[in-house]
């Protein structure tokens, strides 16, 4: 099984750490396209912070964090799970995982980047600020770059497992699984009076939470149906939708 995470927006920054070493990261094969992305980057806040920051959508009472961008190369660089931050990693609690779900966690858990396509939790990166739909001078769409190289390496992740997607939309644009024959996206679905919707807190924080449970119990379906037997184990509601290339899987959740 492997499992795909959006990224988080905000990221906590390492105040110390040895600085990052692209060589070092998991999934070598997208050095030469994590190069470029991060030549573009650094490149583009290098220079004029007022442009840099209206390319990158940073709002002008963030303008640091272009500076921060510029120092990509020589940033302090920690665990990519104590890094990112956010409602999802926040429920997920990578970091406080009992050590075999953390051994599971290496193993199964990719988080998508637009910096450096996916990593690992235990890669070593710095904190940055690049959006899923940015566009780079020179470079073009961050999302154009890693279409083209992430899919040899997802493939080979899954293997003959099953796949299971939580990523938004924005960074589902980076990959898409056609062709895997066992795929399970999953959707939480907040449950008021009767009513249903998706509401982005408890859509986040509910996929940590299945995440969490998922490591911790040493669960490895491989099937989207299995997967469903194994989140109603766990006490979720759980319906099932065949969509193109994949099983949704509705989680229903009713907390106020």
């Amino acid at each position: 099984m492997l499992i795909l995470l959006p990224p988080s927006e905000g990221k906590a920054a390492p105040r110390r750490g040895r600085p990052l070493d692209l060589a070092a990261l998991s999934a070598p094969e997208l050095t030469p396209s994590r190069e470029r992305v991060l030549d573009a980057v650094v490149t583009l806040c290098s220079g004029d912070p007022a442009a840099a920051a209206g390319v990158l959508e940073v709002p002008k009472t963030q303008v640091e964090l272009v500076s921060l961008n510029a120092a990509l190369r020589s940033a302090p660089t920690a665990r990519a799970d104590t890094v990112y931050t956010g409602v999802l990693y926040d429920a997920l609690g990578l970091a406080t995982l009992s050590t075999a779900a953390r051994r599971r966690a290496t193993a199964r858990v990719r988080i998508t980047s637009s910096l450096f396509g996916v990593v690992a939790p235990t890669d070593r990166i710095p904190a940055y600020r690049l959006s899923g739909d940015a566009a780079l001078p020179g470079l073009g769409t961050v999302a154009g770059v890693w279409r083209a190289a992430l899919g040899p390496e997802l493939t080979e992740l899954v293997g003959g497992g099953l796949l299971v997607d939580l990523r938004s939309g924005m960074y589902a644009a980076f990959w898409r699984p056609a062709g895997l024959p066992r795929v399970a996206t999953v959707r939480v679905l907040h449950e008021v009076n009767g009513k249903r919707q998706v509401v982005s807190h408890f859509n986040k924080a509910t996929k940590g939470r299945i995440v969490r449970a998922l490591l911790e119990e040493g669960a490895n379906p491989r099937t989207p149906a299995a997967l469903a037997a194994v989140l109603r184990d766990l006490g979720w509601t759980v319906e099932e939708t065949p969509v193109r290339d994949a099983v949704q899987l509705d989680v229903v959740v009713s907390e106020l």
